[in-house]
């Protein structure tokens, strides 16, 4: 007999539910039953009394319950934890070889059934972020499962300071769970050398996810010359030197950006084959366009993320299209593309929308090399939709 509190919810939830989505939203609960602390594990319960879960509830979130399990025999103890980290880690451990699993994302989330969790590994530094309460209660035995997993780590440093947290009744921190560090680590992804910032850089410092498409891009490089928008440490822009680009100009409005892959391109002995412009790219490309420049053969589009939510998908549609459209102007003819949206809202369909009507004003036609995602370290579940989040094209403009 379990005797955990539980929640009746709406049938609208339940086909959600038995369809694999994780969560369960304020407004489709219809009863609880029992008492509980927020960050508590619950059952969810159809109105019939059918089983169809267990989760974290968490009465200050949108998101009221995320299932972490479909299993009514599981128990939540300390080896229930353990046993998911192996089992995120072992993927991993197939998936990323050598240097790869050296520099990965080791849980992504809901994707892992850790939802609000994200871990990632700079060599010997694990980064981590929570956005779940009940993942923030057990953090403890999710970390030290980790270090027991992961041979050489030496520091795990939290950076969860995102203004989700003060959403889900957390106080925002920042600091070493364990170890200690000045915060620089340099990593190695596709033979190039990083050094990444790990407490003061973006996200989590590096990121991780476009692993393979810069690989990519850097194969069709060679004799290039390549303009590399948004290129914030500047990995796609060493790609392609590394790959044989005969010239190559990054841009990023970032000031810090720009100096952080100036000491990237240093480290691997690419200064002389890549300049790197501090100037709005909206700006940078509209002018190009305007003086009718054709200097470039190869350019890569990797902004982020113009929505971050569905009621400004029309504002983002607009800002992809802009920059596509420029770029597929600025190319000669059997000049190359490379596109991509970090955005879940945005759709495949409607980035292949926006794509076709940008090549319809440019009077131009694209050939597909390659449609690409996230690295498999970032998996994506298709009963989850939120875990598939990367659009990544080549094209030639013919």
């Amino acid at each position: 007999m379990r005797d955990y509190p539980f929640v009746v919810v709406s049938e609208k939830a339940e086909k959600s539910a038995v369809s694999g989505h994780p969560w369960v939203y304020s407004d489709e609960i219809l009863s609880v039953s029992g008492d509980y602390k927020n960050g508590d594990i619950v059952d969810v319960k159809s109105k019939k009394g059918k089983y169809l879960g267990s989760g974290f509830i968490n009465d200050n979130s949108k998101i009221r319950v995320r299932i972490i399990s479909r299993n009514a025999n599981d128990t939540f103890d300390d080896a229930f934890f353990a046993r998911r980290v192996k089992y995120a880690t072992d993927y991993r451990k197939t998936v990323m070889k050598g240097d790869d699993f050296r520099c990965c994302r080791l849980i992504f989330g809901e994707a892992d059934t850790f939802p609000g969790l994200t871990v990632d590994r700079f060599d010997n530094v694990l980064v981590t972020e929570v956005l779940c309460l009940g993942i923030e209660q057990r953090k403890n035995v999710i970390y030290d499962a980790l270090l027991k997993e992961i041979d050489g780590i030496t520091a795990l440093y939290e950076r969860s300071d995102s203004d989700i947290r003060t959403l889900e009744g957390m106080d925002k921190y920042r600091g070493f769970y364990c170890g200690t560090g000045d915060g620089f680590v340099t990593i190695k992804e596709n033979g190039i050398l990083y050094n990444v910032d790990y407490i003061n850089g973006q996200k989590t410092g590096f990121f991780l996810d476009q692993k393979y498409n810069r690989a990519a891009v850097g194969r069709i490089a060679e004799g290039k010359s390549v303009l590399d928008c948004f290129t914030h440490t500047g990995a796609f822009a060493l790609n392609t030197a590394k790959g044989g680009a005969k010239s190559v100009v990054a841009l990023d409005i970032s000031e810090k950006a720009i100096e952080d892959a100036e000491k990237n391109a240093e480290k691997n002995g690419l200064s002389d084959k890549v300049k790197f412009i501090c100037t709005d790219v909206f700006d940078y490309l509209t002018k190009a366009y305007n003086e009718n420049r054709r200097d470039f053969d190869l350019i890569i589009l990797d902004p982020p993320a113009f929505t971050k939510s569905r009621t400004t998908i029309k504002d983002a549609m607009r800002g992809y299209k802009e920059i596509n459209l420029k770029a597929m102007r600025l190319l000669p003819r059997g000049g190359y593309l490379a596109t991509c949206s970090c955005s879940h809202f945005m759709r495949d369909s409607l980035f292949c929308q926006m794509l076709h009507s940008a090549a319809e004003d440019a009077g131009v036609s694209l050939r597909q090399i390659e449609a690409r995602q996230q690295s498999p370290d970032h998996p994506i579940l298709w009963n989850v939709p939120e875990t598939d989040y990367l659009k990544f094209y080549i094209f030639q403009i013919v």
